[in-house]
């Protein structure tokens, strides 16, 4: 059957089912695909290409830091977690466990206990407890610090709601561990790896964040503090898209990672840990896509330009697909951008839909006509604005029509997180918003549990953190009425 408009998955609006657009986001993208494993994805060439660019640019911002990359093993002994109280805890009902192995001897097949002394091995659903037994091993001397090391891996929590690049009960991400020898050096890492996190997601990504500090009871199983940054999505949902948290001495004391200073003494490390997973492109998606299909930010896009070449006789086709290449040529060479020329025997139409749902920042279309002419077309992605022009014109303007349509879109995402947000001085206000157009809501917060509690337990709202930047001003808890003058960001979550 041949292709057209009608027989392709359609998208439902955003403003009738945001779930199911986003799933038929995902679907018309060509990201990835339901596995027969319950809770987990199939990332496709064209999600995975994304992942690959944002691997591509962090590994760089890594190592210029000193930062190393090391693998370390998926299967992780249970007394590992078992040495750290809050760690295990707080991750105790999303393990895997393997129990046992199989096992043929002589022709017969048994199942015997999966790790050493008959002990079960967890799957891995963070690495803290497997590398820090190595930094153990590895660190001796102040000269062995700091000891930087970073892993791009999978990891495995069971979900009880998956959803593609958001919650799965297999992801992939990248994790970082380091180890200082001073509290001072892993405070500021802490915070200098937040800020990394925060620069690619405005600068490469095109969303806008807040950066601050998670409440005790948000804070990473086994923090001593917890940092991160928060996006809201167009629903008025937000969503943590990257952690930094400072360790302390939490680990390294039960899994006796010490080194002797330069006096001789011996000391405890300092660590910290950060990462940053798949769920980025869920962020992605929801920041960016509209009722057309996805948008890719030009920086982070696999594909920066598709050319269309089109053709309305035979004898015509081969000669406007050369020069659909020469253009393409042009741009890859004095431009570094990744240019696909889109050579289909497919009706023009339908290979702009095509492309239009894949998110391809910029497409050029070129036909006999505009050859004839020295002229093309150019159409953006973001606005939908076509714009024609001489091919004498072709780098500056191709340059041009990139930069704005990057800068277009974390204009438009930050116009958005300013109007959805808002700050309240009751708790009645803030059930209001938070049961109608939802987004972040500013509120001061006396710092108890128990009034955290009962938002989240009355609203379904978090505290999703406790900005870095903000006035001292004395104000009333919206819940308790106790003077202070901390502000937090409550909103509902993915």
């Amino acid at each position: 059957m041949k292709k057209t408009k009608e027989n392709i998955n359609s998208i439902v609006p955003r403003s009738k089912d945001y779930s199911k657009w986003y799933l038929d986001i995902i679907v018309a993208a060509d990201l990835a695909d339901t596995s027969p494993v319950r809770g987990c994805m199939i990332i496709k060439p064209n999600g995975y290409a994304i992942w690959e660019n944002i691997q591509k640019v962090l590994n760089n911002v890594f190592k210029l830091r000193g930062i190393r990359n090391a693998y370390f093993p998926l299967f992780i002994p249970k007394k590992f977690f078992e040495k750290e109280a809050e760690h295990i805890e707080g991750f105790a009902k999303e393990c895997a466990v393997v129990t046992h192995r199989r096992l043929v001897l002589n022709n017969e097949k048994k199942l015997v206990p999966a790790g050493l002394m008959g002990e079960p091995l967890i799957v891995r659903p963070t690495s803290e407890t497997i590398i820090y037994s190595m930094y153990a091993k590895w660190i001796q001397s102040f000269r062995d610090l700091p000891l930087m090391l970073n892993q791009w891996a999978n990891v495995v929590r069971w979900e009880l709601r998956p959803r593609p690049f958001l919650r799965t009960a297999e992801f992939l991400w990248q994790e970082g561990h380091t180890a200082h020898a001073t509290k001072k050096e892993a405070d500021e890492m802490t915070l200098q790896m937040l800020e990394v996190y925060r620069d690619f997601v405005e600068d490469y990504l095109a969303i806008p964040v807040i950066k601050g500090t998670k409440s005790e009871n948000e804070k990473f199983a086994g923090a001593v503090y917890t940092t991160c940054i928060e996006a809201i999505m167009q629903d008025g949902k937000a969503l943590q898209v990257a952690t930094s948290h400072m360790l302390g001495q939490n680990f390294a004391k039960p899994f006796k990672v010490k080194f002797a200073d330069k006096n001789g003494n011996e000391q405890y490390v300092w660590q910290t840990s950060w990462g940053m997973s798949t769920r980025i492109i869920g962020a992605l998606i929801m920041t960016h896509g509209d009722d057309n299909g996805l948008i890719i930010p030009p920086k982070i896009a696999p594909i920066s330009v598709v050319i269309v070449p089109i053709w309305d006789k035979n004898h015509d086709k081969e000669y406007v697909i050369s020069k659909a290449n020469n253009i393409a040529i042009k741009i890859i060479s004095e431009m570094g951008q990744v240019v696909h020329v889109d050579e289909r025997d497919e009706r023009p139409g339908l290979k702009f839909y095509d492309w239009e749902r894949k998110g391809i920042p910029l497409r050029i279309e070129i036909g006999p006509r505009d050859i004839a002419n020295n002229r093309i077309v150019t159409v953006r992605r973001d606005t939908g604005k076509k714009t024609e022009f001489s091919l004498n014109n072709l780098v500056p303007k191709i340059r041009e029509l990139l930069s704005s349509i990057q800068s277009n879109l974390y204009d438009r995402a930050y116009q958005r997180l300013k109007k959805m947000t808002r700050e309240v001085d009751s708790y009645e206000a803030m059930k209001n918003i938070l049961a109608d157009k939802k987004g972040f809501v500013i509120a001061h917060w006396c710092g108890g549990q128990k009034c955290e509690s009962k938002i989240k337990n009355e609203t379904m709202a978090t505290i999703r953190c406790i900005p870095f930047e903000q006035k001292q001003e004395k104000r009333k808890c919206i819940i308790c009425g106790k003077e202070t003058s901390t502000k937090v960001i409550f909103a509902k979550a993915y």
